[in-house]
């Protein structure tokens, strides 16, 4: 028989935690964002060492100025290529094609968060009985020396993988440890000594809006709900219900459009809705997945525009191969659009286009209509694209008003194109590298995003309806390597605002030269800009094409009223798209703008 301990025997979380040591999943430096140390450590030994072997290469080949020196550096740089670059080059870029991260650190990070969730997963399965809580079986496990040995088992396995994890602050693994918190407060019944309850629900004055009874119900709920979909880990989960497949339009490709890797697609009307005589051209960031446009039902722009009587197409970037590598803005941000709009005009030869275009994809369709009105006005012709909304697209890239001050300072600080072209070269930048960046735009994003995915498991099908949008953050695409290079020079050098951004074009005078933004005032083209005043990625200071450009009114350029150009400004953040309810009020918005009515209760 089992030798039960009287209650004030029953163990804590806190002596189970204490058991597991400190480690980098405290946060006990009190950080506001996850700091990567071992990977920026590593980035920086790498940045050194590809600007020692130039160094190297330029004095070994400078026979003249450096005499026998050149000899030792000509030397010294075959050893340090040999047997230090070239393996380093060999593993980056099999690490891609493989789709892995390349970042040895971070890789191992990955290993850890796969392993982290499924103890969890197997801790919290041993307590559950035909889905529900087992409260009997958690009291036998705190109160028997049994069961305070498989507890502690299961802390040392916690902790040794807590004890090789290679980042510091509001981490992912903060996140899963601030789960695993409150699953031993739920199993041992018992709060703990000091600090607060994670998921505890708080009052405006941050006091605790429940008992601690209240706590344990609703939080023995939140298991049974994770548990019943096995939705520990963000990432797995994601690819296990979508089975890699996202979107809920149905479209087709094209015929005739696939130019390198991009194709465009066609959504399909449904049954039973009436074309409005209006077609919307959709461009896409080429760094994330263009299904964010059509995440799921009740989440898709393409569906409710659709509903309204659009013919939509929409620019897909696809993955880029070794070919792509040297395509840079003059494909993607002029060829491509030239050649998807040639196509839509031969199948619409009567139809209003629209254009639209998210984050990068927006900024890239403005300054590319600013180029089309230029030549079509110097061709005697007018403007044939006269409507652009544009979703958090940013414009204007300097350290005082844009809000892009701190990621200027990153990129100046760690960017080398030299390194990245050295280790990445034909494979293009992965988009591990991609997530880094916005790590340092979004302050501890992924600790954020975990802990809002399960602090919402409570509620009707919230894990279910995360799902894709969930696949889509953590499977972003490939950066084609030049594009991305010249991506990062528009943040470094404010190229669009002012005025030296240079596209190719078919007329002779324009071909090379800078973009002349106030063409699109002269197209008499309106623009549309609907910006977040917390987003991070494109702070409301980038977003400023509508006060720009375009169809502006010298006395006001935040306004409602049609046929001229409108800001709309929300307490949003940059993928509002995944909120219902947001995503119903920026169609409700857009559509008006598009159908230059005034749509009211909009400032």
């Amino acid at each position: 028989m089992e030798e039960t301990i009287n209650r004030g025997d029953r163990i804590s979380p806190d002596s189970l935690l204490i058991a597991m040591g400190v480690s980098p999943a405290d946060n006990r430096e009190g950080l506001k964002t996850a700091l990567p140390w071992k990977s920026m450590m590593a980035g920086a030994q790498a940045k050194t060492l590809f600007q020692y072997q130039r160094t190297l290469a330029s004095v070994s080949e400078n026979h003249h100025l450096f005499g026998p020196l050149s000899v030792l550096a000509s030397l010294q740089n075959t050893f340090l290529t040999a047997f230090v670059l070239d393996p380093m080059k060999a593993h980056a870029r099999l690490s891609v094609r493989s789709g892995r991260d390349p970042d040895l650190y971070r890789d191992m990070n990955g290993w850890i968060y796969k392993n982290y969730s499924r103890l969890i997963y197997f801790l919290c399965d041993y307590f559950m009985k035909e889905g529900h809580f087992d409260r009997e079986k958690a009291r036998r496990v705190s109160t028997t020396p049994e069961g305070h040995a498989m507890l502690k088992e299961y802390m040392n396995e916690f902790g040794q993988m807590e004890a090789n994890y290679n980042s510091m602050g509001l981490t992912r693994l903060k996140a899963m440890k601030e789960l695993l918190i409150c699953l031993l407060i739920v199993v041992t019944e018992t709060p703990l000594e000091d600090g607060d309850l994670p998921f505890m629900r708080k009052n405006k004055d941050g006091s605790d809006a429940m008992d601690f009874e209240a706590y344990l119900t609703e939080n023995r709920f939140r298991f049974e709900c994770l548990h019943r979909l096995n939705a520990f880990d963000l990432k797995e989960y994601s690819e296990r219900v979508t089975q890699g497949k996202i979107g809920c339009s149905p479209y087709e490709v094209v015929a005739g459009s696939i130019n390198a890797h991009v194709s465009l697609r066609h959504y399909l009307r449904p049954k039973g809705v009436k074309p409005n005589g209006k077609v919307l051209y959709i461009s896409t960031p080429l760094i994330n997945k263009p299904e964010l446009f059509d995440l799921a039902e009740g989440k898709s722009v393409v569906e409710g525009m659709l509903k309204e009587g659009y013919e939509i197409y929409m620019v897909d970037f696809g993955v880029p191969g070794p070919d792509d590598t040297n395509l840079g803005f003059d494909f993607y941000a002029k060829a491509v659009h030239d050649h998807n709009l040639k196509i839509i005009r031969k199948k619409h030869p009567r139809a209003e286009i629209d254009a639209m275009g998210y984050c990068m994809g927006g900024t890239l369709i403005a300054v590319y209509l600013a180029r089309r009105a230029e030549e079509r006005l110097a061709a005697g012709k007018e403007m044939d694209v006269r409507k652009v909304a544009l979703m958090a697209a940013p414009v204007r890239f300097d350290d005082e008003e844009s809000g892009h001050g701190p990621m200027r300072s990153f990129i100046r600080q760690y960017y080398d194109a030299y390194l990245m072209d050295g280790l990445f070269g034909s494979v293009n930048i992965p988009p591990q590298m991609i997530e880094f960046g916005m790590n340092e735009i979004q302050p501890g994003v992924h600790y954020t995003v975990m802990m809002g995915f399960y602090g919402r498991a409570i509620y009707d099908n919230a894990i279910e309806e995360a799902a894709p949008f969930l696949y889509w953050l953590t499977h972003g695409t490939k950066f084609p390597a030049r594009a991305h290079r010249e991506w990062i020079n528009l943040f470094l050098t404010n190229p669009i605002v002012e005025g030296k951004f240079c596209l190719p074009s078919n007329i002779p005078e324009l071909d090379g030269k800078p973009v002349d933004m106030s063409a699109l005032k002269k197209g008499e083209v309106q623009l549309f800009d609907y910006r977040g005043t917390r987003d991070p990625i494109a702070p409301p200071g980038s977003c400023v094409a509508s006060e720009l450009w375009g169809l502006t009114d010298d006395g006001n350029i935040q306004m409602t009223r049609g046929g001229l150009n409108r800001t709309i400004e929300k307490n949003i953040g940059h993928i509002f798209v995944v909120s219902k309810s947001l995503l119903a009020e920026y169609l409700e918005t857009v559509n008006h703008f598009l159908c230059d009515e005034i749509c009211k209760g909009v400032d």
